[in-house]
């Protein structure tokens, strides 16, 4: 799969779309057939519990856990985006894909939440989450949340220099718990983070509880303005994915490109059904026959526009 090389144009979902001609697949909760052998049975399917309403006039709280400060140095030696950091490339890529992001938010019944995956480890599912939220977050009337969903083996706040507490997995699992509490406010003041929490071998069933659903609105419920951005466990290695898809008004499938086998995303876009909509979003491109050199216009100091 070399052909990213001859696109020209366009963001980095459109050139993944372009490239894996998933157009059909992927629109509304059409999926691509997945075949299974004759005599293998198929896997269960997980049933999603009613969520309970949240009261008439209910607004989310701000967020009451401890603030900490995002490590920079850490965000620059992992090719992360820096706040206020200047113009580059990956920034401007990013850009793009968020406004195309923004303009698909607010016509699903689960609000603004959007789940980052991938059908294997090492395919960049957290850097693109982590640079996404970073971007997301630079927006001037936008507050975003950065869900580490990845159970089985969680990392966000330490990858960004946080000190990681209880999390999302004992909100659910204890209703003591104020969901609210357990957010890492940052010194960015319009990113947060939420950790994943105690390891449950229960994870996937605690997901698919009603539970689940309602402090999700919680947390978004009569604030348009705050989006809930997952990073999610590998679709293909840990059944939790799939669930979570299930609250998630777009996901976005990430693509690493001359990595990810077709056969390898067919099965993971076909555990997507349960999602609003489901993107493909390429990375690992390293060329573009076009000569697109985002950011270096903003260096460059020449005088021609």
């Amino acid at each position: 799969m070399n052909k990213h090389s001859s696109l020209s144009k366009g963001s980095l979902i459109e050139r993944a779309t372009e490239i894996y001609d998933f157009s059909a697949a992927l629109q509304g909760r059409a999926a691509p057939a997945v075949e299974v052998p004759v005599g293998e049975p198929l896997p269960p399917v997980v049933e999603i519990a009613r969520p309970v309403a949240v009261e008439a006039g209910y607004r989310a709280p701000d967020w009451r856990g401890p603030v900490q400060s995002i490590d920079r140095i850490v965000l620059a030696e992992n090719g992360w985006l820096l706040p206020d950091g200047p113009v580059t490339a990956i920034s401007e890529e990013f850009r793009l894909l968020k406004r195309d992001l923004l303009a698909q938010l607010g016509d699903d019944p689960r609000g603004n939440r959007v789940l980052v995956c991938s059908a294997h480890s090492g395919e960049g599912k957290s850097f693109c989450a982590i640079n996404l939220a970073l971007s997301l977050a630079a927006e001037k009337d936008r507050e975003l949340l950065l869900v580490d969903a990845d159970f089985g083996k969680p990392g966000i706040p330490e990858a960004l220099g946080l000190t990681s507490g209880p999390g999302l997995m004992d909100a659910i699992a204890d209703p003591s718990i104020a969901i609210e509490d357990c957010v890492i406010r940052t010194d960015i003041p319009s990113f947060a983070v939420l950790p994943a929490g105690q390891r449950s071998n229960n994870d996937t069933e605690y997901l698919a509880s009603a539970r689940t659903e309602t402090l999700l609105r919680r947390l978004t419920e009569g604030r348009p303005d705050r989006i809930i951005l997952f990073d999610s466990p590998p679709l293909l290695a840990a059944s939790a994915g799939a669930v979570l898809a299930s609250h998630a008004a777009i996901a976005l499938l990430v693509v690493r490109a001359d990595q990810t086998s077709e056969s390898a995303l067919r099965d993971a876009a076909g555990m997507l059904k349960a999602a609003g909509q489901v993107q493909l979003l390429l990375n690992g491109v390293t060329f573009s026959a076009s000569g697109r050199r985002f950011g270096s216009y903003y260096g460059e100091g020449s005088d021609d526009a």
